[in-house]
């Protein structure tokens, strides 16, 4: 008979480092259908920002899923995959239900200001794109 699994740690979050916090946000916030933890929203035009300059945290609809931070820095090396030099140290992967999502998400993440790593679209087992958000940090789409 299997025994259980140890209760260990859940995982809250995952956190990027990035040298504007707030812009990276948005452009998560938008990609993923994300929202801001209470607090963390931006502020009314014309008022400083003091969050953005720190750490934000977005969230799914329901609050308990696996959240995604930011976290301001002074320096963010952008990471040079598929080439060498500068390691990743993680992706983020995302799914959609068709080739056809993919595509539109392919545009959507270019307009939102993601450029395209690697395209393996037409692949017929696990269509994907691989793109470096505004930050350069690597992530995801593929049809699952």
């Amino acid at each position: 008979m299997d025994t259980p699994p140890e209760a260990g740690p859940k995982l809250r979050q995952v956190v990027l480092d990035t040298e504007d916090a707030r812009g990276l946000a948005e452009f998560y916030r938008r990609l993923l259908g994300l929202a801001y933890r209470p607090g963390d929203e931006p502020p009314p035009p014309g008022q400083p920002d003091e969050r953005g300059r720190d750490w934000l945290v977005l969230r799914d609809g329901d609050g308990e899923g696996v959240g995604l931070a930011f976290q301001q820095v002074e320096r963010a090396p952008r990471p040079t995959w598929p080439g060498t030099g500068q390691a990743q140290m993680l992706h983020l992967d995302t799914t959609v239900g068709s080739a056809e999502e993919l595509r539109r998400q392919h545009d959507r993440a270019l307009e939102l200001g993601a450029t395209v790593l690697h395209d393996r679209f037409d692949d017929p087992e696990e269509p994907l794109y691989v793109f470096a958000d505004p930050a350069g940090h690597p992530f995801c789409i593929f049809v699952a």
